[in-house]
């Protein structure tokens, strides 16, 4: 029997393996395991389908798009509201990071296309301003 460490994705095992000679096995081999092998990592659940947004906007002239692919936690905004450049619009959680949507300029929310919990895509409208 021959001893030999062995790491796999990590983890260090010591393995005992018989040496084979002139084609037979003289008994049956062992293997010695030092650590246990990881449990397998749980399927992720699957996504429920999110309602698609409009990546046409709606009657505003300043398009606010998302910059990249997240969740929408808040939107601070609502129709009618006049904003301020550099103001606070909707906070995207992209990567574990809460990300600060602003204002591009001043103006007035004409329209707001997302809702706290939406996912959504680089580049989809989020809101639009006059």
């Amino acid at each position: 029997m021959k001893k030999f460490l062995i790491k796999v994705n990590g983890n260090q095992y010591e393995v005992e393996v018989e040496e084979i000679k002139g084609g037979t096995v003289a008994s049956q081999p062992t293997v010695t395991v030092s650590s246990p092998a990881p449990a397998p990592a749980p399927a992720p659940a699957p996504k429920a389908a999110a309602p698609k947004k409009s990546t046409g906007g709606s009657a505003g002239s300043v398009k606010v798009d998302a910059p990249m692919p997240g969740t929408i936690l808040a939107v601070n905004v609502k129709p009618g509201d006049s904003v301020k450049k550099g103001q606070v619009l909707v906070i995207l959680e992209a990567m574990k990071m809460e990300n600060e949507i602003l204002a591009p300029q001043d103006g007035t929310v004409s329209s707001v296309d997302v809702s706290g919990g939406a996912s959504v895509d680089s580049g989809d409208i989020l809101l639009t301003l006059n």
